[in-house]
């Protein structure tokens, strides 16, 4: 069986939870370098959990790769977003050309960016286009339909959409990529992102809705009633999570999941980015709760209700720094704090080698 044969369903039956017995090893291992005990904070406890998902003492994550997933949505008609709609398809150009914020920082850790139309309302040619080779066109339609007035997207569109992030990830991965990271871009979406906050965390519409690309005051307040529209209207079961993305998710947030999936189906870590990367992830805890085991929070973003999603899952960002981009770029820079945390592990003299006295 292929990946592109396989269901939903047997995705998620082949998925286990990280070995604990490897993150013991490393544990150990942690306890001999010369160093206070646990001195380096977290940085020991990345190092320890990749050992786990890789199940070795000699885990590398020297092939990185991100996946930038696109989409449009028919919620934008609600005033919802500072930007028109065709910025989506202009800055997938910005990203083919390499001059985006997510292929600068991504190019400081030598990670490769691959962008994937799930479903944007203008039609690209990647034949016509510098870099097109790294574009896929994937769409399930073009845009989603406004959730506020009826479900986005049919349950077969929302299961296709996480497919298909399944299988450009597993690609990936059979090629030799060892750590993924997710990205983003989509005008109008973190305004879905915060529905499925809402109801899968199950907090407040005005905890969960912030200013995304910079709305005003009276914007924020069509967001937050688009959204509680959409709740209200759908009426999405928060433990189904094909039922969430369908009624008030994006093609993209469906890909992002995707992603997730495959990171733990095929034991590799995955880096979410922010607001929009989280709610991707928060579908494919609902679906398999055992992805969490493989997923890395790059950073915490701006928008309030990025730190409740990341609660609710139980990771802790690896970086905060006030940043509200999107496209993966807080996942590039945590992955460089995840390449220095292995250095340490792997390179550090242990007590015995160094010839110095350990803690009595």
């Amino acid at each position: 069986m292929t990946v592109k044969d396989i269901s939903l369903d047997k995705i998620v039956q082949a998925i286990e939870p990280v070995d604990e017995k490897w993150i013991e090893k490393a544990r150990e291992k942690t306890a001999q370098l010369v160093m206070p005990a646990r001195a380096l904070g977290r940085l020991h406890d990345i190092s320890e959990r990749l050992c786990g998902i890789q199940k070795t003492l000699e885990p590398s994550i020297d092939r990185k790769a991100f996946l930038v997933m696109a989409g449009d949505h028919g919620v934008v008609e609600e005033g919802v977003s500072a930007y028109p709609q065709e910025v989506t398809g202009e800055m997938i150009k910005t990203f083919l050309n390499g001059s985006a914020g997510i292929n600068i920082l991504a190019g400081q850790v030598n990670a490769d960016v691959f962008v994937v139309d799930m479903g944007i309302v203008t039609d690209l040619d990647p034949a016509t286009l510098n870099g097109g080779d790294r574009l896929f066109i994937q769409k399930v339609a073009k845009g989603t339909a406004n959730f506020s007035q009826g479900t986005a997207m049919t349950r077969e569109e929302a299961e296709k959409s996480i497919l298909t992030g399944f299988e450009l990830a597993s690609e990936l991965f059979m090629k030799g990529v060892d750590i993924l990271g997710t990205g983003d871009m989509g005008i109008g979406n973190t305004t879905p992102s915060a529905a499925i906050g809402a109801v899968i965390t199950g907090n407040t519409v005005e905890t969960m809705v912030g200013r995304g690309t910079g709305v005003d005051d009276e914007g924020l307040l069509r967001k937050q009633d688009a959204v509680r529209k959409g709740i209200q209207v759908n009426r999405p079961e928060r433990g189904d999570g094909l039922d969430v993305l369908s009624k008030v998710g994006g093609f993209e947030i469906g890909g992002i999941a995707g992603c997730v999936l495959a990171g733990a189906y095929h034991k590799r870590p995955v880096v979410i980015d922010g607001f929009i990367s989280t709610a991707g992830a928060l579908i494919a805890y609902a679906i398999c709760p055992a992805v969490v085991d493989y997923l890395f929070a790059g950073h915490c973003s701006e928008e309030p209700g990025h730190r409740i999603m990341l609660k609710y899952l139980g990771l802790e960002p690896i970086l905060d720094l006030g940043m509200r981009l999107g496209e993966g770029t807080g996942g590039a820079l945590a992955m460089g704090i995840m390449e220095g945390a292995l250095k340490v592990f792997k390179e550090v003299l242990t007590f015995e080698e160094a010839n110095v006295s350990g803690r009595h």
